[in-house]
């Protein structure tokens, strides 16, 4: 099974000097949990998740309505192609513990995100122990509190 054939098309972006609070009103109002944040060449040079907006913003006193997203996104983002097999796809998700994987075509646009709803979502086609295993690396708290 290919990537193209489990993700979700539902694509938000935003520019690095988008402020929090149009980001965290973006996610409310299309019902996601993570943006692409896109360079004026419209190629991905971050992504922000509502966990991010959380742990970064809130709870470390940052105003949402003053703080640009560039302040607090994630860099270096880990992605995939929609022609990439799904399994290889669960292998980047499970080694780096991502719940929401960018897809990007060959220009590093983005064209989709692959979450682990849709991985759930698919598990008849993927293959429900497999879906299983990745969801339980992802999630292995045990490998986040060693990664601090």
């Amino acid at each position: 099974m290919k990537v193209k054939d489990c993700m979700c098309n539902n694509v938000c972006s935003v520019t690095p000097d988008t402020k929090i609070k149009e980001v965290a009103k973006m996610m409310a109002d299309n019902h996601v949990g993570s943006i692409a944040i896109i360079d004026d060449d419209g190629c991905l040079c971050g992504i922000v998740t509502d966990r991010d907006i959380i742990l970064r913003t809130v709870a470390s006193d940052k105003d949402i309505r003053d703080t640009e997203v560039s302040e607090i996104m994630t860099t270096n983002v880990c992605s995939c192609k929609e022609d990439d097999e799904i399994t290889d796809a669960q292998c980047k998700m499970s080694k780096n513990h991502i719940r929401r994987l960018p897809v990007c075509d060959e220009e590093n646009k983005v064209i989709g995100f692959l979450s682990v709803g849709d991985l759930v979502q698919n598990n008849e086609e993927i293959g429900k122990e497999e879906v299983t295993d990745t969801v339980e690396k992802i999630c292995d708290c045990e490998a986040e509190e060693n990664a601090e």
